[in-house]
């Protein structure tokens, strides 16, 4: 059985490194593209934001009709993590990605049936340089290999879903780098470089349906800031 997979992501931005040779570069659309020729054909992928109309003068009834029918039949949200998703000189509230990441996390009725609360997966694109640093740093601890998240870069609904198991504490153990590490799975939403996520999707994908499952282990937070 196939999945029903929502994309958020932001359409023109094109600080990620080009997928061709062409002097016009890529855009995320273009990762979003390459993503449905290689997903199974048994899945079905809705698309999110596709232009820059402003948000701020909308209720959030208004927004919720315009993205109802994408989101409310999905099960799954792939958010695309790209250098230049935000505009830093609009709020939150007025952009798309954050109300489609909040619509994938509530419980939604319509007409007597629940939409639960997606799995979320965070892809990060590369940079225009093919570099992940922005937000994703490798590094090497506790004799083995580690991470570190910048969070801070994200949207506030993406970072306050990370690490943010109710006991966290019991994953967590002191390293050589002067940070926690922790095992396992720490955060609802799990983050995967592009490069490693698109040579072995249906990992990925169980990863984030595995932490939906376990829901209930989650501090998840709904509302925009």
């Amino acid at each position: 059985m196939g999945r029903k997979i929502f994309v958020s992501y932001k359409f023109k931005d094109d600080n990620v490194f080009p997928l061709t040779t062409s002097v016009w570069g890529s855009t995320v659309r273009d990762y979003v593209n390459l993503l449905e020729e290689k997903i199974d054909s048994s899945n079905h992928i809705y698309k999110g934001e596709s232009d820059n109309e402003d948000l701020s003068d909308y209720s959030e009834d208004t927004i919720w009709e315009k993205l109802k029918d994408r989101i409310y039949d999905s099960s799954i949200t792939i958010v695309m993590i790209s250098k230049g998703m935000k505009e830093p000189y609009r709020s939150e509230r007025s952009q798309w990605i954050p109300w489609e990441i909040a619509y994938s996390l509530r419980e939604t009725t319509r007409n007597d049936r629940t939409s639960h609360t997606n799995a979320i997966l965070a892809v990060v694109l590369p940079d225009t340089f093919g570099s992940y640093s922005y937000y994703i740093t490798d590094n090497q601890c506790c004799s083995t290999k580690c991470r570190s998240l910048n969070t801070s870069f994200l949207f506030k609904i993406l970072s306050s879903n990370m690490f943010n198991k109710k006991n966290i504490d019991e994953e967590k153990s002191n390293c050589t780098i002067g940070s926690n590490v922790y095992r396992g799975f720490p955060s609802y939403i799990y983050s995967v470089k592009w490069d490693d996520f698109i040579s072995n999707i249906d990992t990925y994908l169980l990863f984030a349906e595995y932490t939906n499952k376990m829901s209930d282990d989650y501090n998840i937070k709904t509302k925009i800031e």
